[in-house]
C-alpha cells in the first residue's frame, strides 16, 4: 500500500519503518530539516531496539522515504497517518494544534488534486474523544474530494515498540466507512496471527477512548501497587510476595504490578492527565484518576525520604551515585522520568551526584548541565560515593558485580527504587539495602514436583 506518515517522532518513525518492513511504500513527513537529513542517511534519532537496523534496511530497499513536502506525500498516498505531538496544555488537556493545523492543510491539498482517489486520514496520535469529528470537519470545509477520517490508536511500549508493532496483541480501528475498514484490515492482517480476532473495529469515539482508558488503567495499577508497597513497609510485609499472590489470580494477572518510584514517559502521565481533564470538562469528577496522579507524584518523594532518613537529613556535601535516568530501560526517553524529580531534590539538598545511564545521559545533561557528573560506566559512578540510588532497572545494573560495587563505594549502602536485587543475597552480604515495599525476606516456596 501507499502510506504517508505525518510526523517522525517516536510513534511516527516506528509506524513508518514497520509499515515499510512489510513491503508497503512509505513516505514520512517532517518539518525538522536536521532530523530529516539524519533519517535520509539512515541515522536513527531515538534509541529503540532494532529500529535502527530496520530503518537502514528499508531505506536501502527503496520502500521508506523522508520529505518535508506534505502535498507530495498526500498526493502519493492512499492512507495518511497523523502521528503528530499532542502535548498537555496548561490545563492538562491535550493540545491539538498540530493535528488540527495539518488536517486543515490536508483539506487544501485534496482540493487541489485532479480526480483524487479516496484518501483515508488516520489519527494515530493519542487524541481526546471527538477529535476525528474535528479533523473531518476541518478537511470537509476545504474540499469536496472523497475522504474518510478514522481512529487507529497506538499501543506501543517503549523499549519493545518494534516487537509490539510487528506482533500486536490487538489493533483498534474506529470507523464507519466500509472502504476504510477493508484498507485497514488488509494493511494490518500480515502483522496478526489471527486477524479476525485481533483487528477490532468500532466507532471512532470508542477507539479514541480505548487508548486513554488502557493507559489510565495501567497507570492506576502501578499507583495502586506502590500504595500497597508503602503499606507493606509499615506492616513488615513483602510486596514481592503480595505481587505473586494477587498476580496469580487470573482475574488480575501479573503485569504492571511492580512496586517502585512511579511511572513516567510520554504516554501515561499526559494520557491520565488528559482523560481527567476531559472528565472535568464534562462535569464529571474522576476521583480515581486524581488519586493515581497524586500517588505517582508522591512516590518519587517517598524514595527521597528514604535517603534523607538514612543520612539524618545531613546530605549537604554527600556524594550519591545514581544508576538510571530514563523512565524505563531500553529507551533514552526521559519525559516525565522519576529521575528528574529525584535529581532535583538531591541537588537542592546539596548532594553531589555522579550518574550513569546507558542511553539517557545526553538528554539529562541538556537539563542539568555540569551540576551532575556523568560517568562512562556504572562502576565509575560509584567511586567514593556515600551511597547508590537505582532509578531505572537496566539489565546491566541487575547483573552488576556486588563485590566490585562494595570496593568502590565508601559504604555498602543502596537505595533501590526498582527492586532489582534479591533481598536475601543483600542481607547475606551485609548491605544496607532499602528497596520499595520489601522490608522482610519471604521465600516463595513451592511444593517439589
Amino acid at each position: 500500500m501507499r502510506i504517508a506518515v505525518i510526523g517522525t517522532g517516536y510513534v511516527g518513525l516506528v509506524t513508518g519503518v514497520c509499515f515499510a518492513e512489510k513491503g508497503n511504500q512509505v513516505i514520512c513527513v517532517d518539518i525538522d530539516q536536521a532530523k530529516l537529513a539524519r533519517l535520509r542517511k539512515g541515522e536513527c534519532p531515538i534509541y529503540e531496539p532494532d529500529l535502527d537496523t530496520l530503518l537502514e534496511k528499508n531505506i536501502a530497499a527503496g520502500r521508506l522515504h523522508f520529505t518535508d513536502q506534505l502535498a507530495e506525500a498526500v498526493a502519493a498516498s492512499t492512507l495518511i497517518f497523523l502521528a503528530l505531538p499532542t502535548p498537555p496544555g496548561g490545563d492538562g488537556a491535550a493540545d491539538l494544534s498540530f493535528v488540527l493545523g495539518v488536517s486543515k492543510e490536508i483539506g487544501k491539498i485534496l482540493n487541489q488534486l485532479d480526480n483524487p482517489e479516496m484518501k483515508v486520514i488516520v489519527d494515530k496520535s493519542t487524541v481526546p474523544v471527538g477529535t476525528a469529528d474535528k479533523v473531518r470537519a476541518l478537511i470537509a470545509a476545504e474540499t469536496q474530494a472523497p475522504f474518510a477520517v478514522i481512529s487507529n490508536p497506538e499501543f506501543l511500549r517503549e523499549g519493545f515498540a518494534v516487537e509490539d508493532f510487528m506482533k500486536p496483541d490487538r489493533v483498534v480501528v474506529g470507523t464507519d466507512s466500509a472502504q476504510a475498514r477493508k484498507l485497514m484490515y488488509d494493511l494490518y492482517a500480515p502483522y496478526c496471527q489471527n486477524p479476525q480476532g485481533q483487528i477490532l473495529f468500532m466507532d471512532e469515539r470508542s477507539a479514541e477512548m480505548t487508548k486513554y482508558a488502557a493507559n489510565s488503567y495501567l497507570a492506576m495499577r502501578i499507583s495502586f501497587m506502590n500504595e500497597i508497597a508503602n503499606l507493606c513497609e509499615k506492616l513488615d510485609a513483602n510486596v514481592d510476595a503480595v505481587k505473586v499472590g494477587i498476580g496469580s489470580d487470573t482475574r488480575i494477572g501479573s503485569k504492571f504490578l511492580n512496586a517502585g518510584i512511579g511511572y513516567g514517559g510520554s504516554c501515561f502521565p499526559k494520557d491520565v492527565q488528559a482523560l481527567a481533564q476531559t472528565a472535568q470538562e464534562q462535569g464529571y469528577d474522576f476521583k480515581i484518576l486524581k488519586s493515581v496522579m497524586q500517588v505517582n507524584a508522591a512516590q518519587r518523594l517517598f524514595f527521597v525520604e528514604k535517603i534523607k532518613s538514612y543520612f539524618q537529613n545531613q546530605l549537604a556535601g554527600k556524594t550519591i551515585a545514581v544508576w538510571g535516568l530514563a523512565f524505563k530501560p531500553n529507551t533514552d526517553d526521559i519525559r516525565e522520568a522519576p529521575a528528574l524529580d529525584i535529581l532535583k531534590a538531591l541537588l537542592e539538598m546539596g548532594v553531589k551526584v555522579r550518574t550513569h545511564d546507558p542511553e539517557a545521559m545526553p538528554a539529562i545533561e541538556r537539563i542539568f548541565g555540569k551540576s551532575i557528573v556523568f560517568c562512562q560506566d556504572p562502576y565509575q559512578a560509584l567511586e567514593n560515593a556515600d551511597a547508590l540510588a537505582i532509578l531505572t532497572e537496566w539489565k546491566v545494573f541487575q547483573e552488576a558485580d556486588l563485590n566490585r560495587m562494595a570496593s568502590l563505594l565508601k559504604a555498602k549502602v543502596i537505595f533501590d527504587g526498582r527492586n532489582i536485587y534479591d533481598l536475601a543475597q543483600m542481607q547475606a552480604q551485609d548491605w544496607h539495602y532499602e528497596s520499595m515495599g520489601r522490608q522482610k525476606v519471604v521465600p516463595l516456596l513451592r511444593p517439589q514436583a
